[in-house]
């Protein structure tokens, strides 16, 4: 390094700072520059889009189907079958948000006069789905949304993934399905789809009509129906031997359904020795009894002291030992984004400082070095103790 001595030197900040002065007091006062790659990764990767809803329909006596339109200008970006969209909603003063597969299939998004996607949701039951109660009870046409969109790693890969795949789905987790039939049977995607659907009941298979509207011989949907009812086709789970019955010898299995579903196909699966790298199985949002869970330890439910810091911020909220630090965090209004509030994503990744927290083997999508330092997912850590986090500002 160059030496001028010590008054150049240390003056020198300062000539530069005149330099600079100059040039823009001559410069054109107009941006004349541009960054196509970033341009471009804001439009494949927005941080929010925002949208609006132009249809409502009903696909089952318990769900509708949304059908979304980019709004005030914004574009909808790329997504694959499977992935998934999260949504900001604001329900009697409580900001929270909800992730749902996208269930219109990727070519509708970037073809025809009003390019759109689309999201099914069933209506919750009593005590249950409390988002998706009042999304299916008050959304309607015109209502508009912040959306982030897309996200997951529940989609066809052709490097890793058998041209057969199966998917078993069970209720609303026909969705992803739905969006690959489509794709596949509008020639965009190269595979062959066989979809083992499981519901209860012939009156409430959701998209029935809309499945069943799909003419592709690379397409097949086989009903499995658990209910008492006079039914000719496939009846009971989707056990091994059905499973079977449908699969070809290098078949690549999907797997979206509620959490019950996953364990008991796991285990399907396992008595057929399918390997672990042929399943891949969508997350599945946070149980509906954290108390149920593997390793969960015999405590009393209770409410524990919340420490929150946010840079030199401090708050003091209370957390439930039944729920997540990220609907604790919700209830007092401090924001922190969470996108799939199932422990995989790590939107909501924080700092515990100081407490003890239970993480659901199966909601743990955190790195080993995160595990080490103690960090956690909000929307997958349950408090057992007083505890200390520390979040990001947003």
């Amino acid at each position: 390094m160059k030496v001028n001595g010590f008054l150049k030197d240390v003056t020198g900040a300062s000539r530069v700072t005149k330099a600079r002065r100059e040039l823009i007091e001559h410069g054109d006062p107009n941006n004349i520059y541009s960054d196509p790659i970033r341009e471009t990764a804001k439009e494949l990767h927005p941080e929010v889009t925002k949208v609006r809803v132009i249809d409502v329909k009903d696909v089952s006596p318990t769900a509708r189907k949304y059908r979304f339109a980019a709004d005030l200008g914004d574009i909808l970006p790329p997504f694959m079958c499977g992935q998934y969209c999260s949504l900001d909603l604001e329900i009697d003063g409580t900001v929270t948000t909800r992730p749902y597969s996208i269930c219109s299939a990727p070519f509708e998004a970037r073809e025809g006069a009003e390019p759109f996607f689309e999201l099914t949701i069933r209506n919750g039951r009593p005590g249950e789905g409390f988002v998706s109660s009042w999304f299916y009870e008050n959304v309607k046409e015109g209502d508009t949304f912040k959306a982030h969109l897309p996200f997951g790693q529940f989609y066809y890969e052709p490097l890793r993934d058998s041209k057969h795949i199966v998917g078993l789905a069970g209720g609303s987790g026909i969705t992803p399905f739905y969006s690959m039939a489509k794709e596949i049977a509008h020639g965009t995607m190269d595979a062959d789809l066989t979809i083992l659907y499981g519901s209860v009941s012939t009156k409430d298979i959701i998209l029935k009509e809309e499945l069943e509207a799909i003419d592709c011989d690379r397409v097949r949907l086989i009903n499995v129906i658990s209910g008492d009812e006079d039914y000719d086709g496939e009846k009971g789970f989707l056990s091994a031997d059905i499973i079977k019955k449908y699969s070809s010898e290098d078949s690549t299995y999907f797997v979206c359904g509620p959490l019950a579903m996953y364990h008991f196909v796991r285990g399907e699966l396992e008595k057929l020795n399918v390997p672990a790298r042929r399943i891949r199985m969508e997350t599945f949002g946070a149980p509906r009894d954290i108390t149920k869970a593997e390793g969960y330890p015999e405590i009393k439910p209770a409410l524990f002291a919340l420490h929150v810091i946010r840079g030199i911020q401090e708050d003091l909220v209370q957390a439930s030992s039944l729920e997540p630090i990220a609907v604790a965090l919700e209830r007092a209004g401090i924001k922190n984004n969470t996108r799939c509030r199932s422990g995989s994503c790590g939107f909501c990744r924080c700092k515990l400082v100081k407490g003890e927290v239970f993480v659901p083997a199966e909601g743990d999508g955190r790195r080993r070095a995160d595990k080490e330092n103690n960090y956690i997912h909000a929307c997958s850590a349950y408090p057992l103790s007083e505890c200390t986090v520390k979040i990001p500002i947003v």
